[in-house]
């Protein structure tokens, strides 16, 4: 059969083939800038109840489960009576990043950081994912180049963490010693503002901006499918003093999930101009 109209065909053609070609590309170089957030199946439980710590990327507090990929894991550790590397024991594909039995009442921390991987952005892309996420000294230096800048050459590692409450917060305080880290003062349970502090490589690092977003609880302490349930904006956005700490107007009961991103030029520039660090903690409040 003719074709009614061989321009409007050959145009059509055209797209097709260029939306196979980019489209793959357009999801992978906007992937990463979505969150990426550990959550357990509960944020409290008995001595003897069977968790299981989940992985999830995506945006407004929603997304997608992602396998444990051990060839991207970098560490994987939970402080609990004691601190434990979980590297050795974790399986490749599990959708479950951590399994264990609750051995006594305290609580539980647990981190997880990645490998890096990269992503490339055309320009304008690039620098609208800097704003967005709050990059200014990245965006300042590009900006002072103007066209030279180019695309955005970026190498990115995930450092998520999950506090599943307890009765020892000290356990939720102290540093797990990922690379980039979100470190609550205080235990982050009871209701109202949260102070925390975020450390690059053991050090207090300024001028992150830090986000918040909550989302409701299913039952017993239980996440709801964050796969299935409304996307949400953040409540709050706020930067890290000169000492690394940032004080969270926070209230509510809910999953909390806080994150910050910190950018640095690369230190090989083989490989990147730029490389960032995700961290992210989440925790639950319940209603009294």
């Amino acid at each position: 059969m003719p074709l009614a109209n061989p321009a409007r065909a050959s145009s059509a053609i055209a797209a097709l083939l260029l939306a196979a070609m980019v489209g793959p590309w357009l999801a992978v170089s906007t992937a990463h800038a979505h969150e990426f957030w550990l959550a357990p199946s509960r944020y409290r439980a008995a001595i003897g109840e069977t968790l299981a710590v989940q992985a999830w990327v995506g945006t407004g507090f929603r997304g997608e489960r992602k396998p444990y990929a051990a060839p991207r894991a970098h560490r994987l550790v939970m402080r609990n009576e004691r601190e434990r590397d979980l590297k050795q024991v974790a399986a490749h594909g599990d959708l479950a990043f951590v399994r264990w039995v609750v051995g006594d009442p305290g609580g539980a921390s647990i981190g997880y950081e990645s490998d890096f991987a990269s992503v490339v952005l055309e320009p304008r892309p690039f620098d609208a994912y800097l704003e967005t996420e709050g990059l200014e000294a990245a965006r300042r230096t590009r900006a002072r180049l103007g066209a030279r800048a180019g695309a955005g050459r970026e190498r990115y590692a995930r450092c998520p963490k999950t506090w599943v409450a307890g009765t020892d917060p000290a356990r939720a305080t102290r540093p797990l010693g990922l690379t980039f880290e979100i470190i609550p003062e205080t235990d982050p349970t009871p209701d109202g503002p949260l102070a925390v502090r975020l450390l690059f490589r053991g050090r207090p690092v300024a001028d992150v901006l830090v986000r918040a977003w909550r989302t409701e609880l299913a039952a017993a302490a239980s996440p709801r499918d964050a796969a299935t349930r409304d996307s949400v904006g953040p409540v709050v956005a706020v930067r890290t003093d000169r000492s690394g700490r940032a004080r969270l107007p926070i209230k509510g009961s809910g999953e909390w999930l806080i994150s910050g991103v910190h950018m640095t030029p690369c230190s090989d520039r083989g490989l990147a101009d730029w490389e960032s660090w995700w961290a992210s903690l989440t925790f639950a409040r319940t209603a009294p």
